[in-house]
C-alpha cells in the first residue's frame, strides 16, 4: 500500500495493512490530512474501504486538533485552551508565526467546517456538490445541509454535548425520528421533524447532564421535559452557531 504526500510516497507492508486497526489509523490520518491512500487499499479490506461509516469519525486527540485550529471542539478542549491558547508542540508559542499563503487559509477554514460535523473529506465533497447543484447560495446552502444531519441536530438540541458523543448515541439506537428508530448520523432530519430520545435512555447521566446545560438554537423546538426536539426549518448561515469562514471553504472546493 502507497500512502502519497507530496514531495514524499511512504509505502506499508501488505502485512500491516492487513490489520484493520492500523488500517482505520491511516485511514483517519489521511483523512484528516488530505493525502489519498493508494489504489490498492480499497480492495484490501472490503469492510474498511475509505467512505464507509466506520472511518468517518476522528478518532484522534481532539485538544491537540483544537489547538490547531484555535478553537475549542470539546468542552475539555475548551478548559485546556484557557490555559493554553497557543498552537502544539515546541513552537506552538512562539510570537513568530508563518504568515499563511491564500490556500492555507481556504484550507484551515474547510478543516474547521469539517471537524465541526466531524464528516469525512469524501462527505464533505458530496456535500459541496449536492450545494452547487442547488438554487441559491452554496455557502448557506452547504451549511444547512451539515446542519441537518441527525448526528448534528442531536447535539443542536443538548441530547448530547460534543459531536462525536452525538454520532455514538445514534449509532447505538438512542434516538427516534418520527417515533421510529434511526442510527444513521447523517440522515437528513427534514422541517417538522420530530427528534426524541428512547424512553429508555432517558435516565442515563450523559442525557441528563447534557440537556440541563443545552442552550437550542432558533430553529429548534426543544422540550426538556420528555426529551424531545421539533427541526422547525432548515436554518440560515447566521442562525448557526459554527466556527468557520464558509466562503474561503467554497474557494476552497472551487479551485
Amino acid at each position: 500500500m502507497w500512502l502519497q504526500s507530496a514531495p514524499f510516497v511512504w509505502r506499508f507492508d501488505l502485512f500491516t495493512v492487513e490489520n484493520p486497526r492500523i488500517f482505520a489509523v491511516l485511514d483517519n490520518y489521511a483523512a484528516f490530512m488530505d493525502v489519498p491512500l493508494g489504489r490498492h487499499s480499497l480492495t484490501m479490506l472490503p469492510h474498511l474501504r475509505m467512505g464507509s461509516e466506520v472511518h468517518m469519525k476522528y478518532n484522534g486527540p481532539k485538544v491537540r486538533l483544537s489547538r490547531k485550529l484555535g478553537f475549542a471542539i470539546t468542552p475539555k478542549a475548551r478548559k485546556i485552551m484557557d490555559r493554553k491558547p497557543h498552537a502544539p508542540g515546541q513552537h506552538g508559542n512562539s510570537r513568530r508565526r508563518p504568515k499563511l499563503s491564500d490556500y492555507a487559509k481556504q484550507l484551515i477554514e474547510k478543516q474547521k467546517l469539517r471537524v465541526q460535523y466531524n464528516v469525512h473529506e469524501r462527505q464533505m465533497t458530496n456535500y459541496m456538490a449536492k450545494a452547487s447543484r442547488l438554487t441559491g447560495n452554496t455557502g448557506d446552502l452547504l451549511v444547512q445541509l451539515l446542519e441537518s444531519r441527525l448526528d448534528s441536530v442531536v447535539m443542536r438540541c443538548g441530547f448530547a454535548r460534543t459531536i462525536y458523543a452525538a454520532r455514538q448515541y445514534v449509532r447505538h439506537g438512542h434516538i427516534l425520528v418520527n417515533g421510529k428508530k434511526v442510527d444513521i448520523p447523517s440522515y437528513a432530519v427534514q422541517p417538522n421533524d420530530v427528534i426524541v430520545v428512547k424512553e429508555k435512555s432517558r435516565k442515563l447521566e450523559c442525557f441528563q447532564e447534557a440537556i440541563r446545560s443545552s442552550v437550542p438554537p432558533p430553529y429548534l423546538e426543544v422540550s426538556k421535559a420528555d426529551f424531545s426536539a421539533k427541526f422547525l426549518y432548515l436554518p440560515p448561515r447566521e442562525e448557526v452557531p459554527i466556527v468557520c469562514e464558509v466562503p474561503l471553504v467554497i474557494e476552497y472546493y472551487s479551485r
